[in-house]
């Protein structure tokens, strides 16, 4: 991890780190364990007068509309709670989008709050799995403990605020609370860390190893001028454009783009999909995989496959690309490398040729050594 100049805290190890360092510090090494579209979801809260609580999960920029009003006052995107709260903080409930999650970092974005911005935060979290439907929502049941992640914290009018953990925690969890004192606006809240995923215990059982929920991670990229390589690795087909991958216009011959995606787990590879949806007149002419057996001790130090690595082998050769089409491959399509018996791998590289969009990429195996 990249770790940029930050403002110490004498009270913890916890670090500030500045806006501009924000996704330096945790975009290759994390993932936000409440966006929205992983699928969290907001469970209670306090008080929503002025503005949604399910803005906060919203993964696109907060926005400003000035001089547009609601019914309830001033419009503005995120959340935000009525004056004069006579209580000591208002507070909201997420679930984790994931199964479980140990989290490294916290974000508070108060962008266009300014005289009404929350004055301090503070995150707390727990690990909860009660299935009865009555108690889906610790915030509602007496005997949960929860764990102050982010002791309290003052904050600023509208300017992105981050936390950086010592380490990520030792446990893993399932859902947050976030508290702001004692009451006011936040545009967005983005809780970084890293999914613990569940797997069968069935060594026969399919896994899209880079899914999200799956611990798969977007670690490198050529190029995401108008959409994260992350957003590969989502669940469902998206909903337009602005979800997707999606890399500047080249003119260089020969060019290319790519993506590294480290895998949830090491394991075979039996069947690929990439997923052009909504990608119309700009989808990758062609793509090609290739996939590696990374092992970090024994390659020169490094601790994760660069693009001009020499341990990448080609499982998919160039395929022509399709509008708006889920490509799948498998069988002979795939290299004879991928069927070898208990082949393993633990990282892949999708490349476009030349340039263009992908809405998602799908990489089914089984588990290795388990």
């Amino acid at each position: 991890m990249k770790i940029p100049s930050t403002v110490g805290d004498e009270s913890s190890a916890i670090c500030s780190i500045r806006s501009e360092d924000i996704e330096a510090t945790f975009g290759s090494t994390c993932i936000d364990l409440i966006s929205a579209p992983l699928g969290s979801s907001i469970l209670s809260f306090s008080d929503e007068f002025f503005g949604a609580a399910t803005n906060l999960t919203n993964p696109v920029a907060p926005i400003q509309k000035k001089g547009v009003y609601t019914p309830n006052g001033a419009w503005y995107d995120g959340w935000e709670t009525r004056r004069h709260n006579p209580k000591p903080f208002d507070f909201v409930t997420i679930k984790f989008g994931v199964s479980s999650g140990q989290i490294l970092g916290v974000e508070i974005d108060t962008a266009f709050f300014t005289g009404n911005h929350a004055p301090a935060v503070a995150v707390e979290a727990c690990f909860y799995c009660n299935a009865d439907s009555e108690h889906s929502d610790p915030s509602r049941d007496a005997s949960v403990q929860w764990d102050v992640v982010l002791p309290r914290r003052p904050c600023g009018p509208s300017a992105r605020h981050a936390w950086l953990l010592p380490r990520p925690t030792e446990k893993a969890y399932t859902h947050a609370r976030l508290l702001i004192y004692p009451d006011g606006g936040i545009a967005r809240f983005r809780l970084y860390g890293l999914a613990i995923p569940v797997f069968s215990s069935d060594t026969n059982a399919l896994f899209d190893f880079a899914s999200l929920h799956n611990g798969g991670r977007a670690i490198a990229f050529s190029d995401q001028h108008y959409g994260t390589a992350s957003n590969l690795l989502l669940p469902g087909r998206g909903v337009d454009m602005s979800d997707g991958w999606e890399t500047k216009r080249s003119r260089d011959e020969g060019h290319t783009d790519w993506a590294i995606i480290q895998l949830g787990a090491r394991g075979t590879i039996t069947k690929l999909i990439v997923d052009t949806a909504n990608f119309i007149g700009n989808f990758p002419q062609a793509i090609t995989v290739k996939a590696c057996d990374f092992t970090p001790d024994k390659q020169d130090g490094r601790l994760q496959p660069d693009e001009k690595s020499t341990s990448w082998i080609e499982i998919l050769p160039p395929q022509k690309c399709h509008a708006d089409h889920e490509h799948v491959f498998s069988g002979e399509t795939l290299k004879e490398v991928v069927a070898e018996e208990k082949k393993a791998w633990t990282h892949v590289m999708l490349t476009m040729i030349p340039d263009g969009g992908v809405k998602r990429f799908r990489v089914f195996g089984t588990r290795v050594g388990v």
